[in-house]
C-alpha cells in the first residue's frame, strides 16, 4: 500500500507526534527545526502539511508543495496561510478550532478579572515593593456591568456563559448568526453596533480579516462611555492600537486587558509603559491541555487528509459559511467519511452517486453530494480530490452525481442516505444522522436498520438468519487474535441478518476468507476509517 507522506514544519504536542509515528500508512518527517529555505525542498514530497504560525504559507510554499492535498494549521488563525492561493492550486486548508477554546476563554476571564481589580499590580506592590497598602486598591466588581461580546462562536459564547455565571448583562454582536443563539441563554442580541459600545465591558473575538482589522478604532471609543474596559485575547489589529493607547492615556479607557499584538513580539510596544494595561505574551492557547488537544487534532485531521477520508475544519469550502447554519458541516464531514466507506465495501468502478437529505438538512443536499464525491472517489482515482476539482474529475470518469431533497416524515430531525453503484450492478445504500452527542451514526446498510458508529476498522458480514453464526464470526475473529470493540445486528424480512463488527486490530485477507467460509455467511466487507 502507497504511503501518504506528512511534512510537520513547527513544533506540535508529542502526543501528536505519536499518532503519525504510529500510523502504518503515513511517511511523516518531522522538519519544525528545518531551516525555512530547506524546509521548502522538503515540502515537495509532501501529501500534507502540518504548521503554525511560524511558518508562512505564501507563494513560496505553495509553490514547492507541487503534490499537496491539504494544510493543517495547528490553532485556530491562518494570518500567515494565503487561503486564495491554497486555493487556486487545488490545496484545502484546515485550521483546529476548538482544540484551544477553553484556554482561550479561561485567559479572556482572567484578563477581564485583572482589569476590573487591578490584580497585577496590587501583587507586585506587595510582592516585589513590599508595600501593604490596602486603600490604593479599589476595584470593581463584575456583578451587575454590562458586558459587550463581539463575535459570538466557540470562544465568545463561552465566554458569554461564564460572565453570565457572574451575574453580568450579556449583549452580542455577531452578524452570521442566528438571534436564538444569543436569546436562548437569556442574552440580549444587538445587529446596532451601538449597544456593544454602550457597555461597560468590552471582549472581542473575531476572527482577523478586512472586515474586522482596526474594527475598534477613535471614532468608536469616542462613542464609549467614560471609564470603559476593554479585553482583547483574539487577534492583534482588531483594536486599533494607537487609538486604544491614546483611549488609555486620556481615561476614556479606565482600563485595556492584552494579550495579541499587531506585530508581535511586542517587547517595545508603547502599552507596556501605561499603567492600567494588563498584558500577556499571546498565551491564548498557552494550557498543557490545549496543546496536547491542538497536536492531537492536528495529526488526525492531517491523517484523514492524506488518506482522503475527509477534510475537517475546512477554510476554502466550495461554499459560503456564512450563509450555512452551524449544524450543516458536520453532516457535510459525515458525508464524505460515508463516501469513503461505501467506496471501500464496494469494490469496483464507480457510475453513480446518489445523495439525498431529509429534514433541515436537505436545503443543503447538493453540497452535500460534493462532499460525498470527494470522499467516495479518493478510493479509485490517482488525482489529487478536493472540493475544489471533485464534480471536475467525476465528470471525466464518467461518475453521475445526483442530490435530492426529501421532505417526507422521518423518526429522525436529519437524515442523509447515500446510493453508491458501480459498473458491474453492486449497490450499497447507508443512512446516516447525528445524534446530539455529537458522533456520526449509521442507522441503516442495504435496508437493514442498525446503529452503528461511523468510525475504526469495520467488517460488515451478511448471512442467512440460522443459529450459530454470530459464535462461529466470534471463534473465527479470536482464532486470529483480533478483538472485537463492538458488534451490531440486524435481519430483515428475507430471513437475512446484517452484522457489523468493529475491530481492533486490522483484517487480512486470510482472515476475511475464513469469514466467508463460515456456514450460512453471504457476503464479506472490510473497511478501514
Amino acid at each position: 500500500m502507497q504511503k501518504h507522506t506528512i511534512v510537520v514544519c513547527d513544533h506540535i504536542h508529542e502526543a501528536g507526534l505519536e499518532m503519525l509515528r504510529n500510523d502504518e500508512n503515513i511517511n511523516f518527517i518531522m522538519a519544525a527545526d528545518e531551516d525555512k529555505v530547506k524546509l521548502l525542498d522538503i515540502i515537495e514530497q509532501a501529501d500534507v502539511a502540518i504548521t503554525r504560525s511560524s511558518t508562512d504559507v505564501d507563494d513560496k510554499f505553495i509553490a514547492h508543495a507541487k503534490n499537496m492535498k491539504a494544510i493543517v494549521r495547528a490553532g485556530v488563525g491562518v494570518d500567515n496561510v494565503d487561503i486564495q492561493g491554497c486555493s487556486k492550486e487545488g490545496i484545502i486548508v484546515m485550521n483546529v478550532p476548538t482544540a484551544n477554546t477553553i484556554a482561550a476563554v479561561e485567559l479572556t476571564m482572567a484578563h477581564m478579572l485583572s482589569c476590573m481589580r487591578m490584580f497585577p499590580y496590587s501583587h507586585n506592590h506587595l510582592k516585589n515593593e513590599r508595600v501593604w497598602k490596602r486603600e490604593k486598591w479599589y476595584g470593581y466588581e463584575l456583578k451587575g456591568k454590562k458586558l459587550g461580546v463581539i463575535g459570538f462562536g466557540n470562544i465568545g459564547s463561552r465566554v458569554a456563559k461564564r460572565a453570565q455565571a457572574f451575574e453580568m448583562d450579556i449583549v452580542a454582536y455577531d452578524p452570521y448568526i442566528n438571534p436564538s443563539k444569543v436569546t436562548d441563554y437569556d442574552m440580549t442580541y444587538t445587529k446596532n453596533f451601538d449597544d456593544i459600545l454602550a457597555c461597560d465591558i468590552i471582549t472581542i473575538h473575531t476572527p482577523k480579516n478586512k472586515e474586522t482589522i482596526n474594527m475598534i478604532s477613535s471614532a468608536e471609543i469616542a462613542k464609549m462611555k467614560e471609564g470603559v474596559v476593554l479585553i482583547n485575547c483574539a487577534r492583534g489589529g482588531l483594536y486599533n492600537e494607537e487609538a486604544l493607547y491614546a483611549g488609555l492615556k486620556s481615561g476614556k479607557i479606565r482600563f485595556a486587558g492584552i494579550d495579541v499584538f499587531m506585530k508581535e513580539p511586542a517587547t517595545d510596544h508603547p502599552l507596556l509603559d501605561l499603567d492600567n494595561v494588563t498584558v500577556s505574551p499571546h498565551l491564548g492557547a498557552n494550557t498543557y491541555e490545549s496543546q496536547y488537544n491542538i497536536g492531537v487534532q492536528a495529526a488526525t485531521n492531517a491523517i484523514s487528509a492524506a488518506k482522503g477520508i475527509s477534510y475537517p475544519h475546512a477554510m476554502n469550502l466550495p461554499i459560503d459559511e456564512s450563509k450555512i447554519p452551524s449544524f450543516v458541516k458536520p453532516f457535510l464531514e459525515m458525508g464524505q467519511k460515508i463516501g469513503f466507506l461505501e467506496s471501500q465495501l464496494n469494490k469496483s468502478q464507480i457510475i453513480s452517486i446518489k445523495v439525498s437529505g431529509q429534514g433541515e438538512i436537505a436545503k443543503y443536499v447538493d453540497s452535500l453530494a460534493t462532499f460525498v464525491a470527494v470522499g467516495a472517489m479518493s478510493q479509485i482515482s490517482d488525482d489529487t480530490i478536493n472540493y475544489v476539482n471533485a464534480d471536475f474529475i467525476a465528470k471525466e470518469k464518467g461518475i453521475k452525481i445526483e442530490s435530492e431533497a426529501l421532505h417526507d416524515s422521518s423518526v429522525y430531525k436529519n437524515l442523509i442516505t447515500i446510493k453508491l453503484t458501480t459498473a458491474e450492478g453492486g449497490t450499497t445504500t447507508i443512512s446516516a444522522t447525528i445524534f446530539d452527542d455529537n458522533v456520526f451514526r449509521i442507522v441503516s446498510i442495504d435496508g437493514f436498520d442498525i446503529e452503528v458508529a461511523l468510525k475504526g476498522d469495520m467488517v460488515v458480514l451478511k448471512n442467512r438468519d440460522v443459529p450459530g453464526v454470530i459464535g462461529n464470526i466470534g471463534s473465527t475473529l479470536a482464532k486470529h487474535s483480533v478483538n472485537i470493540a463492538d458488534f451490531s445486528l440486524a435481519r430483515n424480512d428475507k430471513k437475512e441478518a446484517l452484522a457489523v463488527i468493529l475491530v481492533d486490530n486490522i483484517i487480512n485477507d486470510i482472515t476475511l476468507n475464513e469469514l466467508l467460509e463460515v456456514d450460512a455467511c453471504i457476503s464479506v466487507q472490510y473497511a478501514r476509517m
